[in-house]
């Protein structure tokens, strides 16, 4: 069979990250050799995301651009994999009728017989999403040079979300909540960090409930095998090399005071949390379905400071969520100014088509929804400042990487995820550590000198 080169374009999370490079290792086993160019390769896979109605666009966009590549190259092959495929399947091979395959979240697993499929003109769209199902067990290929191996990877250890929040879509493009077995995410950890790999971050839609909703470990039931347990496995791995440990994404409504306690016990875990909120009106959490109040937030931030002083705590926050009124509003400004957080992450409501908060009738104006996400990422950029300047004068120990300008200069990123940059240069390799002064904070990077 002739060479066939692939490409993957990916948008959205790290857990669409982490589908992609899984599909990337079932191509490459098949035969499939990987394109560091789209416009080069016989076959592009598109994986999407539908969080917000700006990433679906991009993706129409794209494909839009892959129709007119179709003229200079008729046997390119187009597939569309992820959330937008998943919700949006059949529509899409309608408005785009050159699309080799539409692949949905839950079979990205079966990439290849999926494409043989299609090919010999069997199903295109492959959404089917069911509520019980198994996660393939699945180790990573480490046949690489050790320059090749990358330094930071992820792992998924959970698939699908039970929680229904009104404004998310994830429920209905990833399916209910399956958490994979715990011996198959510690394999895989373990082969990592055999193969070089330096840190490792989990991932789940909310990985504070793994373990909940199906067994996942021998002869123990449902919720009887929790996160914080995972987590102290992995963590485990520190003798054989791993250097660093995080997870995300978080619910707060799930987090446990003996996962809090982890970050008092596990010194491979990284002092930092990104904790959504959403908003800071118990009106609104109740109308996004979050299940708790502001008051158990704040609990709970004061228990992680109690365990851990020096934690770095960023989070989401939704502006303009239907009916809120500048009340509401001033009371997310007042969490932002009480709990002060290192970082967030911030958007207009975007309503997305499918949930509930799609048919609420009491919409906040774009120009309001526009000026209160400029109020609140204003005072964000101050917070974020004021806390950077803290670590001036401290020495911190940084994870080396690869700086952006592709110069010989490197930079780091602290325990707490922030860039420090480096003004000279060192003999190091990524996945170092080493220790740093910092000498400069600027809103979302540092800078610092070797020790």
């Amino acid at each position: 069979m002739e060479q066939q080169l692939f490409y993957i374009k990916t948008f959205g999370c790290q857990m669409n990250e982490r589908d992609s490079e899984i599909m990337a290792q079932l191509l490459g086993e098949a035969g499939y050799v990987e394109s560091a160019e789209m416009d080069t390769a016989d076959l592009v896979i598109i994986n999407t995301c539908s969080i917000r109605a700006k990433a679906e666009q991009k993706v129409m966009s794209l494909l839009g651009h892959l129709r007119g590549n179709l003229k200079k190259k008729p046997k390119l092959k187009t597939v569309v994999a992820g959330c937008v495929a998943q919700q949006e399947g059949s529509e899409i091979l309608r408005r785009m009728p050159f699309v080799s395959l539409i692949i949905g979240t839950q079979n990205i697993y079966n990439i290849v017989p999926a494409l043989q499929c299609a090919a010999e003109g069997g199903q295109k769209v492959v959404t089917s999403l069911v509520d019980v199902y198994d996660i393939p067990r699945f180790l990573p290929s480490m046949d690489l040079p050790p320059s090749a191996v990358p330094f930071r990877k992820f792992i998924t250890i959970m698939q699908g979300c039970n929680n229904f929040c009104t404004y998310c879509v994830v429920p209905y493009t990833r399916g209910r909540e399956v958490s994979r077995l715990a011996v198959d995410i510690v394999d895989e950890a373990r082969v990592l960090v055999e193969g070089g790999v330096k840190e490792i971050t989990l991932l789940g839609q909310n990985v504070n409930s793994y373990g909940n909703t199906n067994s996942v470990a021998p002869g123990r039931g449902k919720g009887e095998y929790g996160f914080s347990e995972l987590l102290r496995e992995v963590a485990a791995l520190q003798e054989r090399g791993l250097k660093r440990l995080r997870f995300t994404t978080s619910n707060p409504k799930d987090l446990t005071d003996e996962l809090i306690d982890c970050f008092g016990s596990l010194d491979i875990l990284c002092p930092q949390l990104h904790l959504p909120v959403q908003a800071g009106s118990d009106a609104v959490l109740k109308r996004m379905n979050r299940r708790y109040t502001i008051s158990s937030y704040l609990g709970l931030v004061d228990k992680l400071h109690k365990v851990l002083p020096s934690i770095a705590l960023t989070t989401d926050v939704i502006v303009g969520f239907p009916g809120e009124t500048e009340e509401d509003f001033e009371g997310t400004m007042k969490l932002l100014n009480d709990v002060r957080y290192h970082g967030s992450f911030s958007f207009k409501y975007s309503s997305r088509p499918g949930t509930r908060a799609a048919d609420f009738s009491d919409a906040v104006p774009e120009d309001v929804k526009s000026e209160r996400l400029h109020r609140f990422q204003k005072r964000q950029d101050e917070i974020s400042l004021e806390r950077n300047k803290e670590y001036i004068g401290r020495e911190l120990e940084i994870m080396l990487e690869p700086a952006d300008d592709g110069g010989l200069l490197m930079r780091g990123r602290t325990g707490s995820n922030l860039i420090v940059h480096l003004k000279e240069g060192v003999k190091a390799v990524p996945g170092d550590l080493c220790m740093v002064k910092i000498t400069y904070a600027g809103q979302h990077s540092l800078q610092g000198k070797t020790v």
